[in-house]
């Protein structure tokens, strides 16, 4: 199946233009796992605290993978990498769950517009996927210089922990420093709540406002500190000795939850007939470029096995050829895939993409779309032919679609591609990015030439002359600006994406979160919206 174009020098020059933006991203992520920054991370070791990470590398199984989610959210903002807070999955014991850690590193771990925003986000993933979810809570509450953005929206916090429960999906909450202000119904509103002797500080309002507001003294342990909750409030359900009890004590509710999977166990799977290693020898470093998504399929898809004669069974191979689909298994998980080839989307490959949707919504199968699509085809012939309500069919057929979607940004995702393969409007379960996609409304160039025809056009309408050098200055301009608006590090920066990935993890990425969708039922429907003939 596979052909890596092994003309001289295109494997190197693609690895190299790969692993250069490689060492790029881990410097980037490098800056959420910094924190706040040497100086406070010293002064927290200092005081006998752990950080965020290491909380959670004890919390999770031993030897399990922890699937950190929106690592570069604030990326290009004002605020710190990461937005003070850690969120993602993790297996305790034997059971997969949403983790959120606050970083206390950065700001005493008070929340600012991008930490809402990525709270948010895990809680729509638990939600969608029926996780328990643990709060390791250490925050000062809101970042008060921002708190116009953040005290509407943050009331959902709230709302979500309470419909958690109201769902039967757990929520427990270990306390290791201080819980104030709306903070302090994080372990209010949990099902299970553990707090650090000497160290969990939980109360609406610390010592210095209760002065103001009531003119009474009190001091931290009087009144929210962690003995004071399990024996006199009753707000604390277990008192841990330290941070390590108090994880110990977390490992042990979520191992008396009787927790079960919905869907069965997978099947026995080999691994992919070709090393996921030589995915960086594929994509060339030119999106323009076109390569065939069959070979990135081999590279993450299950091999050959016993019960699984083919790997991947394409669906219409000679139909719609810029669109692949097909049949495969992953991590010994049934999934349909559809894959951009040529970039642009026809009529054919709307419809077929269309067809084979339903399909997938009839059998209960996930689906994973893999990116890389400048969008429509446009132009009179295509117009004259359907192309809007072969699209919208598409875009329909996504949009009704109930099994749960994958999405991965392999290359472009422009214009209206990005909806029809199912984008982060279209509220995929999972979607992530390699660092080399880039994703906008139309490529740099293309929309700069769009940008001067209309200023040509308004000219000669007007009967003035056109300045060609200011409308080269202007053409330079927004595909400088377009460019870097449309590189993954600016798009997971604003969460519209949960992680810019190695594509040579993408095999465990998707298995992780195909395992996690099997939490909970998987069920297609047979109610879409009007099609168009």
């Amino acid at each position: 199946m596979t052909a890596i174009d092994s003309e001289a020098g295109t494997e190197g020059d693609r690895r190299e233009h790969l692993l250069a933006k490689l060492a790029d991203l881990d410097e980037q992520h490098a800056k959420a796992v910094a924190g706040g920054g040497e100086k406070y991370v010293a002064r927290h070791h200092e005081r006998g605290k752990l950080l965020p990470r290491e909380r959670i590398e004890l919390l999770i199984d031993e030897g399990s993978a922890f699937l950190e989610l929106s690592p570069l959210a604030g990326w290009g903002s004002d605020f710190t990498v990461g937005a003070s807070v850690v969120t993602g999955i993790g297996v305790v014991e034997g059971v997969e769950c949403m983790i959120t850690a606050n970083d206390p590193t950065v700001k005493g771990g008070a929340s600012n517009p991008w930490t809402l925003r990525k709270t948010f986000r895990a809680a729509q993933i638990a939600e969608e996927n029926g996780l328990p979810s643990i709060s390791l809570v250490e925050s000062a509450g809101a970042d008060l210089p921002t708190q116009k953005e953040i005290f509407i929206p943050g009331g959902k916090v709230f709302r979500d922990l309470t419909r958690a429960s109201a769902r039967r999906q757990p929520t427990i909450a270990l306390v290791f420093g201080n819980a104030t202000a709306g903070g302090a119904y994080v372990p209010g509103l949990s099902d299970y709540t553990v707090m650090v002797k000497e160290q969990a500080k939980v109360f609406l309002a610390g010592p210095p406002l209760v002065k103001m507001a009531t003119g009474e003294d009190t001091d931290d342990e009087t009144l929210g500190g962690a003995e004071m909750h399990a024996r006199t409030s009753g707000l604390a359900d277990y008192l841990a000795e330290d941070e390590r009890d108090a994880i110990r004590i977390g490992r042990r509710i979520v191992a008396r939850l009787n927790w079960r999977k919905a869907s069965p166990e997978p099947t026995a799977y080999a691994e992919p007939a070709y090393d996921p290693d030589t995915l960086l020898d594929l994509i060339p470093a030119d999106l323009k470029e076109p390569f065939d998504p069959r070979e990135v399929i081999a590279r993450i898809v299950d091999g050959p096995s016993a019960g699984n004669e083919v790997a991947f069974d394409e669906f219409k191979p000679l139909y719609g050829a810029s669109l692949v689909t097909g049949w495969a298994r992953l991590h010994g998980r049934p999934i349909g895939i559809l894959a951009n080839a040529q970039g642009v989307l026809f009529s054919e490959e709307a419809q077929k993409a269309t067809q084979f949707i339903q399909l997938a919504n009839s059998s209960d199968t996930p689906l994973l779309f893999l990116h890389n699509t400048t969008g429509y085809m446009v132009g009179a012939e295509y117009e004259q032919g359907g192309i809007i309500k072969h699209g919208a069919a598409m875009i329909n057929a996504v949009s009704n679609s109930t099994v749960p979607h994958l999405s991965v940004l392999i290359g472009a995702s422009y214009g209206a591609g990005n909806y029809g393969m199912n984008g982060r409007a279209y509220d995929p379960r999972f979607l992530f990015t390699w660092p080399n996609a880039k994703s906008a409304v139309m490529g740099p160039a293309q929309l700069a030439g769009v940008l001067s025809i209309v200023s040509r056009a308004a000219a000669e309408a007007k009967g003035k002359p056109f300045d060609e050098e200011a409308d080269a200055g202007m053409r330079a301009f927004v595909e400088q600006m377009v460019e870097e608006q449309s590189l993954p590090y600016v798009l997971s920066g604003m969460l519209y994406d949960d992680g810019v990935i190695d594509p040579r993890d993408t095999r465990t990425v998707l298995g992780i979160c195909l395992s996690v969708i099997d939490t909970a039922p998987v069920a297609g429907t047979d109610r879409f919206g009007v099609f168009r003939m």
